[in-house]
């Protein structure tokens, strides 16, 4: 069996490492989470070879690290070496452009709740179905499209700050 685990990690690793990364946003805790998880598998593999293959208890794994208490405090805080310099008026490429625009929505990700993000990073960069996520998350597909739909208007709010908000009865 330790053959197969050791090709499943080769063969693998750096999906499941994406899968964590997307979920967190930050490499060395995405590399905290597969490496627990694959642990964890380790310890269980001949009890998780089936059908469907190690992969998907791997991922839920991951998500369910991911989604733990224990990593909330700790994943609260970025350190950094240097605070960015901002460079008022200076005109920046497409390159960097396009890289700070994803930097910009990484952030944005990243205030939204554990069960939010989780929601995002499966529907929209793992293409799963609601029930699917659902499965995933151990709740139900309407919660999952709740979920969904606030961490959505969160993320529109913050893209569009000075957006005027209708006042009572409709009117603006």
């Amino acid at each position: 069996m330790q053959v197969e685990f050791t090709e499943f990690v080769l063969g693998r690793s750096h999906a499941l490492l994406r899968f964590a990364y997307l979920l967190t946003g930050d490499r060395h805790l995405a590399e905290d989470l597969t490496q627990e998880a694959l642990v964890g598998a380790h310890r269980r593999w001949a009890g998780i070879v089936g059908e469907e293959g190690p992969e998907p208890y791997v991922r839920k794994a991951i998500l369910r690290q991911y989604l733990s208490w224990r990593r909330r405090r700790s994943s609260a805080e970025r350190p950094v070496a240097e605070l960015p310099d901002a460079l008022p008026g200076a005109v920046a490429d497409d390159a960097v452009g396009r890289v700070a625009e994803t930097d910009a929505m990484w952030g944005l990700l990243r205030t939204l709740p554990r069960s939010q993000r989780a929601v995002m990073v499966l529907r929209y960069y793992e293409d799963l179905p609601d029930a699917e996520i659902a499965r995933l998350l151990g709740c139900s597909a309407s919660t999952v499209r709740v979920h969904a739909f606030h961490a959505l208007q969160k993320l529109r709010a913050a893209l569009v700050p000075d957006r005027v908000a209708p006042a009572p009865g409709g009117r603006r």
